[in-house]
């Protein structure tokens, strides 16, 4: 893949024509220090609450790093068992962290198949752990990863568990509240544990501000939020089942190319149904942003990035 950086004011212009003639609610390009470009729908866009989908995922990812950072979630490679008393009960005690974090936890699980692009069937039933718990183990863990929502509601769960605190009140005191994200909507199962996989609603403008933590790799001014390595370690492409997407890391996603290898720049992102993206590409410091209601066309915003800025 032929990069367009440095980003000159032709291919801005371009980028700018097709983003207005899409349904996108906000978009930003920063680079080097400087927004170099802000899409607005409308005058309320950048501050009203705008549902990020899977984005929360890459957010819990953040809030599992920097509780293992603090020492209350052990390691990656910690049991799960440690946290949720019913993985030993259903035999999930062989289940790590790492193990939900890149969704190999080889249960069955059809959300990108049967059940329609959503969990359905977690999401109507009483107790949304004991659920995924419960489904049955087809391939050993760590050698598929399946596209699993029920994988970052148990983490969810297990921070919960670890801390005595929800993910959004952890996510207050220990991110949102340092980066200055005041408004917020993150909503909960039936036994009050703050959904892990979707439903988070933020300010449109505050993605970037999660963008810039990662691209100056968990510092915030002058503060280190979440330690470099994880921002590291949580990025790196660990398995490949979506070509259409990239490889997937620790709830983040690797833009890769036609061989499966990561693309260059090497970027990486987070993605939620409908088009909301969180574009990262280290090399050239900059950040790419969206928030859409494109869900007849989710990955349109995907191919805007990756055909006019990487």
């Amino acid at each position: 893949m032929n990069s367009t950086f440095p980003l000159s004011s032709t291919k801005l212009a371009k980028f700018k024509r097709q983003v207005e003639k899409a349904n996108i609610e906000y978009c930003q390009v920063y680079q080097r220090g400087e927004v170099l470009f802000t899409h607005s729908r409308h005058p309320g866009s950048a501050v009203e609450l705008h549902k990020m989908n899977s984005i929360t995922k890459s957010v819990l990812s953040l809030l599992i790093g920097i509780a293992m950072d603090r020492g209350e979630l052990g390691t990656v490679h910690t049991s799960i068992a440690e946290f949720l008393p019913g993985a030993r009960k259903y035999a999930k005690d062989s289940l790590t962290l790492e193990h939900l974090l890149t969704m190999t936890p080889g249960i069955e699980w059809l959300e990108m198949g049967d059940w329609g692009g959503k969990p359905y069937p977690m999401m109507n039933s009483e107790d949304w752990v004991e659920f995924v718990l419960t489904r049955p183990t087809i391939d050993p863990p760590g050698t598929l990863m399946i596209y699993n929502s029920g994988c970052s509601h148990l983490l969810s769960a297990i921070l919960q568990q670890a801390t005595g605190l929800k993910a959004a009140e952890y996510a207050e005191r220990h991110l949102f509240g340092p980066l200055g994200i005041a408004d917020y909507y993150w909503p909960a199962d039936p036994d009050g544990i703050n959904i892990g996989g979707f439903g988070l609603e933020l300010d449109s403008a505050d993605l970037l501000k999660l963008g810039r933590l990662m691209l100056d790799k968990g510092r915030w001014n002058n503060a280190q939020i979440v330690s470099e390595n994880w921002v590291e370690m949580s990025t790196l492409p660990r398995y490949h089942t979506y070509s259409h997407i990239g490889s997937y890391a620790y709830h983040w996603w690797v833009m890769s190319d036609d061989d499966l290898h990561p693309s260059e720049p090497y970027t990486y992102f987070a993605m939620g149904y409908g088009g909301q993206n969180i574009y990262i590409v280290p090399e050239h410091e900059c950040v790419v942003t969206f928030a859409a209601n494109l869900y007849k066309d989710t990955f349109h915003t995907y191919r805007l990035f990756k055909e006019l800025i990487l």
